[in-house]
């Protein structure tokens, strides 16, 4: 006798004449490895798989709460994965243009040290055409900031560097020791003839 207690050449007869059907009876027929497509022999049956299984009203109520409540869940993580995405990214976007904007600051800071310092060197007041850029940095800014202000520094000398033409980047040896300093660079006039 077998699960359906017939004997089994019935059994074996009916699975026969299952798999001699090209149609879709609502059975699929298993072997051994349950991740495996249908098989098309009968010495390969291991068992019997219903597609639509007859199940209460109360267990499909159930699992279709259970689908919905695990669906809507997996929805909101979704959702909430995404909002937490946008905020980084709008974090990150303030972030990059408040430094950038810093570093405008700074640039414009920086040009009027180097241009006042120009001027008291015209009028006499100062020794040297040119100012260290470790002494305009320590000017501009305050000791305690330096280690959080120096991506905004570096990238404000870089950008003077590439983009200001008034501003010139040397190199002069100062109490015996070589430094970088800048130069305020007078516009030249330019006249029509």
């Amino acid at each position: 006798m077998n699960a359906t207690g017939h004997v089994p050449k019935q059994f074996d007869l009916a699975l026969e004449w299952m798999l001699g059907r090209n149609q879709d009876l609502g059975i699929w027929m298993r072997g051994n490895d349950p991740f495996s497509e249908t098989v098309s022999s009968l010495d390969k049956i291991a068992c019997l798989e219903s597609t639509r299984p007859r199940r209460s009203l109360g267990c499909r109520l159930s699992q279709a709460l259970t689908s919905a409540i695990t669906n809507l869940i997996l929805f909101f993580w979704g959702l909430t994965f995404l909002w937490v995405v946008f905020a980084l990214l709008k974090y990150y976007w303030r972030k990059r243009d408040e430094e950038e904007q810093a570093m405008y600051d700074l640039v414009k800071k920086i040009t009027a040290v180097v241009e006042d310092h120009y001027k008291d060197y015209e009028s006499k007041m100062e020794l040297y055409p040119y100012i260290g850029i470790c002494h305009v940095r320590d000017t501009l800014i305050p000791p305690r900031e330096r280690k959080k202000m120096l991506p905004v520094w570096e990238r404000a000398v870089d950008f003077l560097s590439a983009n200001d033409s008034r501003i010139r980047t040397e190199s002069h040896r100062i109490a015996g020791e070589d430094m970088l300093v800048w130069r305020w660079t007078r516009a030249a006039k330019y006249h029509d003839s």
